[in-house]
């Protein structure tokens, strides 16, 4: 296998070996914690619903406090931010430890608790995911989230079967101990190889509100991250039946806590499978194309699960349908971080887990009640059907993975020419830029110039358009308008070179002699 393919070449570089060891052993930990809550809260209420409300406890943080949480990634101490999140969540998880230990906790502690590290979980983890890469050469950042993507899933396979082997002959406590030790490695690993600290800017600090929003608008109007987050909620809505009725599925088969962990192992096992070939994968195949066979895969898997009692063939199925999620959550993730300038790479990565993790936890109590109510069969099916029904979405909502040019921040072409600069909150500010151009281009200017809107918008303005002067037929005027200066300067700072180049394409229709003017104005009523 080639260097440009191989899903070692990014543990080459020690940082983010060290990195990658230390998170390995915090997903195990998580994963033992969340199978083993799963399991006590099936003991402690014989409820399908409660116990796949500990998966809803654990990722519905995520739909909420992702966002937040890149904003603060992209604009705050990104070691900090991860510090006092792991340390919040060490406090949970010894807490948890503890009420098990001494047969103190019920259904409502248990979920409390798990939310709680939920939400720790959801902080931190824009920021680890967007620094872990740091370290890795961007050719090599697809690489590097797969060997992420492996010991994630790795842990899924390893940290279940510990926590049912451990559960069955020490009892939950003991596993929730785990969880502590392993957040404390995590804590010790940041502190030893810490995050990139932000390059230094002059510009305004975005505030939590604003950085939010200029995430949405981001995601909204760039064509490739919008496809991706579309993608992966409604895969991980069809998908997270499965990972939700596992508890169900293995009390229906009779294997007790040691089966659930085993399906679960099944499962994290044909993720590290498929890991290892996901990179001459990508290199053979299109996006859309790997993505559209596991969907096929998955749907198959949810509907073995409903009809098979064998066994063997549901551990196997287990297998297939991990290999499937891996594949295509990693292919999703990629895509979305190699996707979003720097600028941007933390909120990108908290959209795609409002995405994934937003609709896998809603899904989580969704498929629990419907199950509770219907039957595990019914629920199985209609999400091999949702599943399926997926595939629809591939032409309207196309994969790919940003160039380099599409991602890389430029230098604006342009000077401000403005006399006294105003406050950083002034605003709304409304630019205009006049082009005069050669007789008989109109159209082809009109479609150039089209394609800058979404740009102006992805980065902050507010309102675009672009006018022809009545009086003037040859002159055209575009126009935006962005709430704020620190607003503008901001959206200035954050023009690509394909932006650039997009630019340069409409002043190759001006007329001989002319050049592009740009005006700037501030509300004063």
């Amino acid at each position: 296998m080639s260097t440009a393919t191989s899903i070692w070449s990014p543990l080459r570089q020690p940082a983010f070996r060290g990195l990658w060891l230390c998170g390995a052993a915090f997903f195990i930990g998580n994963g033992m914690q969340a199978m083993v809550a799963a399991w006590l809260m099936m003991e402690l209420s014989g409820s399908s619903f409660l116990a796949a409300l500990v998966q809803t406890a654990v990722f519905l943080p995520m739909f909420v406090l992702a966002l937040p949480a890149g904003v603060l990634a992209d604009t705050t101490d990104r070691r900090r931010l991860i510090s006092i999140s792991l340390v919040a969540q060490l406090v949970a998880s010894a807490l948890l430890a503890v009420l098990a230990l001494g047969h103190w906790g019920g259904p409502a502690s248990v979920l409390f608790l798990v939310f709680v590290c939920g939400c720790c979980l959801a902080m931190l983890t824009p920021a680890w995911n967007s620094s872990v890469v740091d370290p890795v050469p961007r050719e090599e950042w697809p690489q590097a989230i797969t060997v992420i993507s492996i010991a994630y899933n790795a842990a899924r396979a390893v940290g279940p079967t510990l926590a049912g082997l451990m559960f069955t002959r020490l009892g939950a406590g003991w596993v929730f101990l785990v969880t502590v030790l392993t957040t404390a490695l995590m804590w010790e690993a940041t502190r030893r190889w810490p995050p990139k600290p932000h390059p230094p800017s002059r510009l305004p600090a975005e505030r939590l509100w604003g950085g939010t929003l200029s995430g949405l608008r981001f995601a909204w109007h760039s064509r490739i991250i919008l496809a991706q987050l579309v993608r992966v909620m409604a895969y991980g809505a069809a998908g997270s039946a499965l990972w939700a009725l596992l508890p169900t599925i293995a009390q229906r088969m009779g294997t007790g806590a040691e089966g659930f962990g085993l399906l679960m192992g099944c499962m994290g096992s044909g993720a590290v499978m498929a890991g290892m070939v996901a990179g001459r994968l990508r290199a053979r195949f299109s996006l859309d194309r790997i993505v559209i066979v596991t969907v096929v895969v998955f749907a198959l898997v949810l509907t073995l699960s409903a009809l098979v009692r064998v066994p063997w063939l549901i551990y196997l199925a287990m297998g297939a349908g991990g290999a499937a999620w891996m594949t295509s959550m990693s292919i999703f993730n990629s895509a979305t971080q190699a996707s979003a300038p720097p600028w941007v790479r933390s909120r990108a990565v908290a959209l795609h887990m409002v995405a994934a993790l937003g609709a896998y936890a809603m899904g989580s109590a969704f498929w629990g009640a419907v199950s509770d109510i219907l039957g595990l069969n019914t629920a199985l099916l209609s999400a091999a059907a949702l599943m399926a029904a997926g595939l629809l979405l591939v032409k309207p909502f196309p994969l790919r993975v940003g160039d380099t040019h599409e991602v890389t921040q430029s230098t604006p072409w342009d000077e401000l020419f403005i006399e006294a600069e105003p406050a950083p909150e002034a605003g709304p500010i409304a630019v205009e830029i006049s082009y005069r151009i050669r007789p008989g281009t109109d159209e082809a200017f009109l479609d150039a110039a089209a394609r800058l809107r979404a740009p102006r918008k992805r980065d902050g303005a507010t309102f675009w358009r672009i006018y022809k002067d009545l009086g003037q037929p040859a002159r055209y005027t575009e126009r935006f308008i962005v709430e704020s200066w620190a607003d503008y300067l901001h959206q200035r700072a954050r023009a690509t070179v394909a932006d650039q180049s997009l630019e340069a394409q409409l002043r190759a229709f001006l007329a001989e002699g002319e050049s592009a003017k740009m005006t700037h104005y501030i509300a004063e009523r």
